[in-house]
């Protein structure tokens, strides 16, 4: 998906009648994955609701990141059309700037993440991550991809010891920052260090095809699980020697699977072009994960990615495919935060 630089701007009038709508509840529609539909459990619309957050202003957004600070229960979103990097806080419907677009030559924001020291870690497909002080606003380090084939950095996650993955969903391979090399970047700009390589383990694939995309690490640190959107498979990352196991997936696949979450042995998974997110039960030791519901809804409006905070899954509606990188046509405005509850 290119960048594609666009203007902002929207009205409080629209943004004050959407959100002011009643919430939607979730209904199946008429398309879905055949596995996810032949294997998954449904889940009924009186137990999944999908409403709004809150709205990111702007009439070009297109968000495609979203990640929550546990400490203060701010919530952040990244837009894929400029690199504005919005925050909204607790109470609030609309979210306010946090980084302005283009700031530090950030084109583009995709995965976005916290972590426990109060930083925020902000992926741009075509560069690589920076990584700023979520109290001050200030850059603290960037690092870039080495190389200059095609390159789209794309997600990134955080295990417990400080360590940054991030994945690139053309060259198949996942970068890794250490709290060491972040430390020695400090003020200044180093390069990515590729730590695991997944071509190998990957299905055959278009070779301009994208690849691995969401990551999502195991809170005790054992491992990291990474999708192949492509072709519906989930990895185990090892952090402590880089080895690539595939996960056996008992009840569907991962076709179209973008952001991922886990927490606590479950796993949700947004499935961007077919409206749907889907909740696994994975093992102790990440070596299988097993379907348990799923929902698909209109309301969702092409996912990209979610975040689980105080129960609540927090979704980004891209809408890409509404004039944005994958379709022509006019968005629905304001471009917001879905709130899932009920999967």
């Amino acid at each position: 998906m290119p960048s594609i630089p666009l203007s902002l701007g929207v009205t409080g009038a629209v943004l004050a009648a959407t959100l002011s709508a009643p919430p939607a509840l979730a209904a199946p529609a008429a398309t879905r994955p055949a596995t996810l539909a032949a294997h998954a459990a449904r889940t009924p619309a009186a137990t999944a609701r999908v409403t709004t957050a809150y709205a990111l202003p702007g009439e070009r957004v297109y968000p495609e990141g979203v990640t929550a600070d546990p400490r203060t229960g701010a919530l952040y979103a990244g837009s894929f059309t400029d690199g504005t990097i919005y925050k909204t806080t607790p109470g609030r419907r609309i979210a306010e700037v946090f980084l302005p677009a283009g700031a530090d030559g950030r084109d583009t924001a995709n995965g976005l993440e916290t972590d426990r020291a109060g930083r925020l870690w902000v992926t741009d497909s075509t560069s690589g991550v920076q990584v700023y002080d979520m109290r001050t606003r200030a850059r603290l380090a960037g690092f870039t991809v080495p190389g200059e084939e095609s390159r789209f950095v794309n997600d990134v996650a955080i295990t417990p010891d400080g360590t940054a993955y991030l994945t690139d969903s053309v060259r198949a391979v996942v970068y890794r920052v250490t709290p060491r090399q972040l430390a020695e970047a400090r003020g200044g700009t180093a390069t990515l260090t590729p730590y695991a390589d997944l071509r190998d383990a990957l299905d055959p694939h278009a070779p301009d095809g994208y690849t691995i995309n969401g990551i999502a690490a195991d809170p005790a640190g054992r491992f990291l699980l990474v999708v192949d959107m492509t072709g519906g498979d989930l990895f185990r990352l090892d952090p402590a020697t880089g080895a690539v196991r595939r996960v056996t997936l008992r009840g569907g696949d991962l076709r179209h699977a973008d952001g991922l979450e886990l927490r606590d042995g479950t796993l949700w998974a947004v499935h961007n072009t077919v409206n749907t997110i889907s909740r696994w039960r994975v093992a102790g030791d990440g070596a299988s994960a097993r379907l348990e519901r799923r929902l698909t809804d209109e309301a969702l409006q092409l996912p990209t990615t979610l975040v689980r905070h105080r129960g609540t899954l927090y979704v980004t509606r891209s809408q890409f495919d509404k004039g944005g990188p994958l379709g022509p046509g006019t968005p629905r405005l304001p471009f917001s935060i879905a709130a899932v509850r009920g999967i």
